[in-house]
């Protein structure tokens, strides 16, 4: 058993099997959103025919929905999941928000979140889709003056709420939406449904993982995610894989009965974004990154940068945004260039 050849195919990075961003982002459960701009290929060159223009109508309709949900941070999820994911995983990510906000020396009160909570709602309900410029100016015309960062939390506060989420997709500012317009189809489903589909979804798509990645993705307790497993029952296996390049390490990972295994084709390189779910999916990287090189990756500060893969394994970066390919190698030699990969690159963003 090749892991890394595994994990190429089930993420959707080799031989991708959807045509849409919108099945793609529900495969996946939940996508990882922090770079606003690069998100869109992390998804996008997850399916066949990567588009830039099918990426916006899919965010534009509310098919995807990015919003803060996981451990605080940003994630793309698809609309059937928006709210059962909103309401398992709010709790958690509310503490974690308030953890910071503690650590800031910040406190708001019930009161303010009141009154700015209605500030946001009414200028979304005029507008549409709103920058927090828009916000900004809608609470000085009632003369309430905050900072970017204070702000920053209200607006998280709403999300978690379900009263917010992304609104349409712009170059490069993110714009709120009334979740209650964006997201037409409000989907139910008991806590143990929830916990199911979401670790189906984690394993089917990140596999092999352990449950320590599925703790670390998700954010949620340990016990929580037990239980989604032990839901699934037989459809799922574990496996002790022992890898050499890891010094011998033994591992129990799981896997679905329907895992991908063919499809993996040797001399393939990949530009992969920053905060990308093949390395923040899991809480032990060394599969498939060194680690004598993980800060070439990220930093201890959760600062994630372009990587290139080759063979599924992390050797080099890469510059985004850039007319030329801009790369360089830590690990390896790479006598090869780029360009057919760079090609698709930047095909995807004119499409």
């Amino acid at each position: 058993m090749n892991p890394v050849a595994l994990r190429l195919l089930n993420q959707q990075l080799i031989c991708p099997q959807f045509d849409t961003p919108a099945e793609l982002v529900d495969y996946m459960g939940a996508m990882q959103a922090q770079e606003y701009r690069l998100m869109r290929w992390a998804v996008a060159m997850r399916t066949k025919k990567p588009s830039a223009k099918a990426f916006k109508k899919a965010f534009d309709s509310g098919q995807i929905i990015r919003l803060h949900l996981m451990r605080g941070t940003w994630q793309l999820v698809s609309a059937e999941d928006y709210w059962p994911l909103l309401v398992l995983c709010s709790a958690k990510a509310l503490a974690v928000i308030k953890g910071w906000m503690r650590s800031n020396k910040i406190s708001i009160p019930d009161e303010e979140v009141k009154r700015i909570r209605e500030i946001l709602v009414q200028t979304a309900a005029d507008k549409g889709s709103v920058t927090k410029e828009d916000f900004v100016q809608a609470l000085a015309e009632k003369d309430i003056h905050i900072d970017d960062h204070r702000l920053s939390y209200h607006i998280r506060y709403a999300e978690l709420s379900g009263t917010l989420c992304s609104g349409d997709l712009l170059p490069m500012k993110a714009t709120y939406a009334l979740a209650a317009d964006k997201v037409k189809n409000h989907v139910n489903m008991d806590r143990d449904e929830t916990l199911a589909m979401l670790a189906r979804k984690y394993f089917q798509s990140r596999q092999p993982a352990t449950l320590e990645d599925f703790v670390w993705w998700s954010g949620l307790n340990i016990n929580d995610c037990r239980r989604g497993i032990e839901i699934l029952g037989d459809s799922l296996h574990v496996e002790t894989v022992c890898t050499p390049s890891l010094q011998q390490k033994r591992r129990e990972y799981y896997f679905t009965d329907d895992c991908r295994t063919r499809g993996f084709r040797k001399g393939n390189y990949l530009l992969i974004p920053p905060y990308d779910e093949y390395l923040i999916g899991y809480k032990s990287r060394d599969i498939v990154l060194s680690p004598d090189y993980s800060h070439k990756a990220h930093n201890n500060s959760g600062i994630f940068q372009p990587i290139i893969a080759h063979d599924g394994v992390i050797c080099g970066n890469w510059t985004p945004f850039k007319d030329d390919l801009q790369a360089t190698f830590f690990m390896g030699e790479h006598e090869t260039d780029l360009q057919e990969e760079w090609k698709r690159y930047k095909t995807y963003q004119i499409k």
